[in-house]
């Protein structure tokens, strides 16, 4: 830490440049001779992305930020807050605490937090904001969590992980292997310390592999904020009945759509043409999985066992989007430019066999306007495009 960033005139500096372009004032170099313009950037970006995902720290003076990655990889003040409806008790250990975001709202319901974090200076920047934030539950570790828990007596009600991904690993991480640590071989350890553990991890991690490779996993939460789905979280406890719960939880500005099933349901869809209106799941929704649960629970019908769309004659409150529909017909791109004419729209593909790019450049449709076209297949089999006006 350079704790000249802390000096009021420099806090000034960050907070009047909040709007500023930061590639013109890299330029002008920085005012201070102990902060680097490097370091006033770090923190203006870091600040700016703040402002939403983290408005108790924006709004906190002479907050520290890390690296502008850190912000962008934890959790936000939402999400870590939804956490606290899964674990409970007197006492919770964060092995893998990153800028300390899910600690400070493990902070108000546990009467004590453990915060490991394995980078120093991540670890020193998360111990001066927590003075900062005025929270005295919070106890801070510079090391190893995996570390901690095998050198101390202390047991736990719960241990929260959020593994990262692995330097070595390329592409996209799909499996817990390729995440440190690697929480597998270490889930008989972890609950000689506690009888609750809840792993976050990336939204595109495959659910099924996850749950094959823990043991003891009770719940499965997908969780998205406005449509983008943000984390999966598994909780483990040790006497963990054999049903496993899937949630799939969409936070909205002004409301929470939800869906929730069995990981073992043999629900089944009905299926049937297109009628009066059509729904689009949530992203939740999509990641879970729960495809067959939404036609059975909502009493909707789906278009095809993999056109993940669902319609009715009756309009129902439907976790996504909801359509009523103006037009149906066989896809085929001269009748769709004659039909449209120079109207624009918006193009949604499920379960078709080109991409939206493909389709705009073969259809010269321009993007934007109130109508969405869902390109698709229907119960025959049969690529339709469907015309629809948002309800």
């Amino acid at each position: 830490m350079n704790l000249a960033i802390l000096h009021s005139d420099v806090q000034k500096f960050i907070s009047a440049n909040l709007k500023t372009e930061i590639t013109k004032l890299i330029l002008k170099g920085s005012p201070f001779e102990k902060v680097s313009i490097q370091e006033l950037a770090n923190q203006i970006v870091a600040k700016q992305k703040s402002e939403k995902k983290l408005p108790t720290w924006f709004s906190t003076e002479s907050i520290y930020y890390p690296a502008k990655i850190s912000i962008e990889q934890t959790s936000s003040e939402v999400t870590a807050a939804h956490k606290l409806t899964l674990i409970s008790g007197d006492s919770v250990i964060d092995i893998t605490g990153g800028f300390g975001i899910d600690a400070h709202a493990f902070s108000k319901q546990f009467k004590k937090v453990v915060h490991c974090e394995i980078n120093d200076q991540l670890s020193e920047i998360v111990t001066h904001n927590i003075k900062q934030l005025k929270i005295d539950n919070i106890e801070t570790f510079k090391g190893n969590g995996l570390k901690f828990l095998k050198e101390t007596s202390q047991k736990f009600d719960c241990i929260f992980i959020d593994p990262s991904r692995r330097h070595d690993a390329k592409g996209k991480v799909f499996l817990l292997k390729d995440c440190l640590p690697y929480v597998p071989p270490k889930i008989d350890f972890l609950f000689t310390k506690a009888t609750q553990i809840l792993i976050k991890t990336s939204p595109i991690l495959d659910i099924k592999n996850t749950i094959n490779e823990l043991k003891n996993v009770v719940k499965v939460q997908v969780i998205a904020l406005n449509n983008e789905v943000k984390e999966l979280l598994f909780l483990l406890e040790k006497n963990a009945p054999k049903c496993i719960k899937i949630e799939a939880i969409n936070y909205q500005k002004n409301s929470l759509q939800q869906i929730e099933f069995n990981y073992q349901s043999e629900a089944k869809s009905t299926y049937s043409p297109p009628l009066t209106y059509i729904y689009e799941p949530n992203a939740a929704i999509l990641k879970s999985g729960g495809f067959h649960e939404v036609s059975h629970q909502l009493e909707v019908f789906k278009l095809h066992q993999h056109s993940h769309l669902y319609t009715s004659d009756q309009l129902i409150d439907f976790p996504g989007r909801q359509f009523i529909i103006t037009q149906s017909m066989p896809y085929d791109k001269k009748k769709i430019k004659k039909f449209l004419g120079q109207e624009k729209a918006n193009i949604t593909i499920r379960n078709f066999p080109k991409s939206v790019a493909q389709i705009r450049k073969e259809t010269k449709i321009k993007e934007g306007g109130n109508l969405f076209l869902f390109f698709t297949t229907n119960l025959k089999g049969k690529q339709i495009v469907l015309f629809c006006k948002k309800v």
